[in-house]
């Protein structure tokens, strides 16, 4: 059996699910210089990356939080990364490369907006450090549907809600699953309340490419066939995958499950597309991201 790397956990299944390299499948190999990639470390990735290490054994990729990866990609320290989609939008020269995406058609579980005042009387906002869209859309709700613009506060990462004195606070990620230890006043999944506002998916995370990275065309196109690749087998893998992550992060498999099954959708098609468009025009409207931004999609092969 083909030797694995360690930048994912090792798997058992049947030898005619194993990820085979892209590149022995189309004939092309990567440059010499190794691909630089990045993608989030929370459980909602997990299966966007599943077997992307031996799908792309010659490229170099990083797990970490969604802000890191996007000040990592626009600096040129990632070539591609699986961003924050605000980050798109904010006047850096990239090229979203794949339908596979982190999205939610309702409430997405692991993005959660808590008070301590009511909404309309919130003043200050505590924001978790590893956010970036949600920032964003937390703020366009409380602008939109409550008429309020606090003032900003970062929630470090190792920092708890009951280490800030904010009227609200913004969580995302892993520990937002649980509730937490505090009573708040209320509580909105930011999914949930996106959806039934607009009618429309949201799209909290994509993959992008830097264009200033200079990458070749065959390369990218190469990476682009594998990160799809990877969605499909993570997709189709998804009880593994709760069997995997829920012991490490403290959940049970039914919620873990759940989450992944029902709370999360991992391909960008139309409708996600529609949402996108439509978080960047409310985004842009209160001068959240530049105006004039083009969405560019390179074609899925």
């Amino acid at each position: 059996m083909k030797t694995r790397t360690p930048t994912l956990p090792e798997r058992a299944y049947p030898s005619e699910r194993v990820a085979v390299p892209v590149g022995r499948i189309h004939g092309t190999k990567m440059s010499e210089t190794d691909l630089r990639i990045g993608a989030v470390s929370y459980l909602n990735s997990k299966p966007l990356v599943e077997g992307l290490a031996e799908l792309l054994p010659e490229t170099q990729i990083r797990l970490d939080f969604p802000s890191r990866l996007a000040d990592h990609l626009v600096s040129g320290k990632l070539d591609i990364a699986l961003v924050p989609s605000i980050e798109y939008f904010r006047g850096h020269d990239y090229e979203i490369i794949s339908d596979a995406c982190v999205a939610a058609h309702g409430p997405v579980l692991s993005v959660k907006l808590y008070t301590r005042v009511p909404w309309g009387e919130i003043r200050t906002l505590a924001l978790d450090e590893g956010s970036r869209t949600s920032a964003t859309l937390a703020r366009i709700l409380l602008a939109e549907r409550h008429g309020v613009f606090p003032a900003l506060e970062p929630l470090p990462l190792n920092h708890r809600t009951e280490d800030t004195t904010a009227d609200a606070v913004l969580l995302i990620g892993d520990r937002a699953i649980l509730p937490p230890k505090e009573r708040f006043l209320a509580t909105l999944d930011l999914g949930e309340e996106w959806h039934k506002w607009t009618g429309l998916p949201f799209v909290f995370a994509m993959w992008v490419a830097n264009v200033r990275a200079r990458r070749s065309e065959a390369d990218i196109d190469t990476v682009s066939r594998a990160l799809c690749r990877s969605r499909d087998l993570g997709v189709a893998h998804l009880n593994e995958i709760a069997l995997r992550e829920a012991p490490l992060l403290g959940l049970s498999f039914p919620t873990t499950i759940s989450y992944l099954s029902r709370n999360l959708q991992f391909h960008l098609g139309n409708a996600e597309r529609s949402g996108l468009k439509m978080f960047y025009e409310l985004a842009a409207g209160l001068d959240l991201a530049p105006k004039g931004v083009e969405m560019a999609f390179r074609p899925v092969a």
